[in-house]
């Protein structure tokens, strides 16, 4: 029996691309396991996809916004119902564990159809009574046809925080699903082409030279949204700059970890071990991969998480008490290895816990990890080197003593990147002033889950432009301001 082979959607048609090629789509959990093929896409399929969105915008925009924000509450119920279905692919094309990570992704993608669909009437304008004579108002109208990029680590989330606002808003998109995992993305696509008009919602499969850089440098194209890396992200802003495209980014990161004197408690130790995303095998964007560690608590606190990592379970991601499943693919693995490599190398820093990958045994027929945490000798990150400074998306924690406050903010903030931050403290208002100096788009104090539905994201610096997941991100990426002046005489 064959592999399955996938189809992607273009104006409402299953199809597959122009060239009829297919790419293999892996379970990194199991070395050289292909799960399904989806459609290799090209320039001339993004051309087919994103004229069809310009056909089917000249009516949805005119459709009354509650009446697409009740769709998108349908949409979220029906994702709750096929929950447990969309986890378990999930967590086969990712490697994301299905208890830790794929099924609260499921319940997140849900939550936001529902908060989008909610918030679907508050698209308003303004008035402006200028003086008796002549009254003014603003409206808020969709951009028009919205090209949207995700990449692999929470597919089916991402995927929503795109879909939900931009089609919430009156757009139409066209949706490139990473082509490490696309395959929950179109279970999604497929609840929603149910509801929706064919050409609201396009989803492409393909590699990103062939398929994704033709659509951010489509001329109709009215709207560009990336998530991903920063030097994607780039090329991204760079296309949108040549035809004067408005850009949204969401990119990488580095995030900082500061432990305070008062914070040496296992509630904290849990909390630094889920900011630094170690169930996900470190593969998101505002994982805390910088822990900045008082030298007074260092060694108690080393040992509690050390300890606690120490009792997560690495293995099969579909077992239920498996706690932490395999990197997304070789290219990733080796490039986390690589990392893991230069700071075994490196006298600055010693090894506390994990390293290099087994190379026999269960571990060894994926792209499994272990926790991994690096310890700097002395009060200065740059010790560190490429570990402390470049995003290295896996499980790889660098530690950093400290003692001056000062220059503790200081070190926080000589990145480029600025997406999130975490403080663990007891006093508040030392935490509070800690936040109001640490340059990032996203902190959070005494907590370090992930983002809240309703709560604007979004980083500073080279991690991003734009604000997703609220509202007020709705507002500003995807809608436009007419300012509208009536003579009264």
């Amino acid at each position: 029996m064959g592999t399955k082979r996938e189809l992607m959607l273009i104006n409402g048609e299953w199809t597959a691309s122009v060239n009829h090629e297919f790419i293999p789509v892996e379970n990194p959990a199991k070395i050289g396991s292909v799960i399904a093929e989806v459609p290799r896409a090209s320039a001339e399929d993004v051309d087919l996809a994103v004229r069809a969105a310009a056909r089917a915008f000249k009516n949805w925009r005119f459709v009354p916004a509650r009446d697409r924000g009740k769709l998108l509450t349908k949409i979220a119920d029906l994702i709750d119902e096929r929950s447990e279905e969309i986890a378990r692919i999930i967590s086969m094309e990712t490697g994301n564990a299905i208890r830790t990570q794929a099924r609260p992704e499921v319940k997140n993608a849900a939550d936001l159809f529902r908060y989008f669909g909610g918030v679907a009437g508050e698209i308003k304008g303004g008035t402006l009574p200028v003086d008796n004579k002549l009254f003014a108002y603003t409206q808020r109208e969709p951009l028009g046809v919205v090209g949207g990029i995700i990449p692999w680590n929470a597919p089916v989330l991402l995927a929503c925080a795109k879909i939900a606002p931009a089609l919430a808003a009156g757009n139409t998109l066209v949706l490139k699903a990473a082509e490490d995992a696309p395959l929950a993305v179109l279970k999604i696509t497929e609840i929603c082409s149910a509801f929706f008009p064919a050409g609201v919602l396009n989803v492409l499969t393909g590699l990103g030279e062939e398929c994704g850089a033709p659509l951010a440098e489509h001329p109709l194209v009215r709207k560009l949204t990336f998530t991903g890396s920063t030097e994607v992200g780039k090329r991204i802003m760079h296309a949108g700059a040549d035809r004067i495209v408005p850009v949204s980014l969401e990119l990488g990161g580095k995030s900082p970890q500061i432990v305070y004197p008062d914070a040496d408690n296992d509630k904290v130790a849990d909390g630094v071990i889920s900011a630094m995303r170690f169930t996900r095998q470190g593969q998101s964007c505002s994982a805390g991969s910088r822990l900045y560690v008082h030298t007074s608590i260092l060694d108690s606190f080393l040992e509690r998480i050390s300890n606690k990592l120490s009792q997560l379970k690495v293995g099969d991601p579909l077992e239920e008490d498996t706690d932490m499943g395999a990197i997304i693919n070789k290219k990733q693995f080796n490039k986390v290895c690589s990392f893991i490599e230069q700071g075994l190398k490196n006298n600055n820093i010693r090894l506390v816990l994990g390293g290099l990958p087994p190379k026999e045994g269960p571990l060894a027929q994926g792209y499994h990890l272990e926790p991994t945490i690096f310890i700097a000798n002395g009060d200065d990150d740059k010790l560190a080197g490429k570990l402390a400074e470049a995003e290295i998306f896996g499980p790889v924690l660098v530690v950093v003593p400290w003692e001056d406050e000062e220059k503790l903010i200081e070190m926080v903030n000589d990145s480029h990147y600025g997406l999130a931050g975490f403080i663990w403290t007891q006093d508040i208002s030392r935490g509070l002033k800690a936040a109001n100096l640490m340059e990032s788009g996203w902190i959070q104090v005494n907590r370090g889950g992930g983002q809240l539905t309703g709560h604007s994201y979004g980083g500073y610096k080279q991690s991003g432009i734009g604000r997703e997941l609220s509202l007020e991100g709705m507002l500003d990426s995807f809608t436009q301001v007419k300012s509208v002046l009536v003579n009264l005489e």
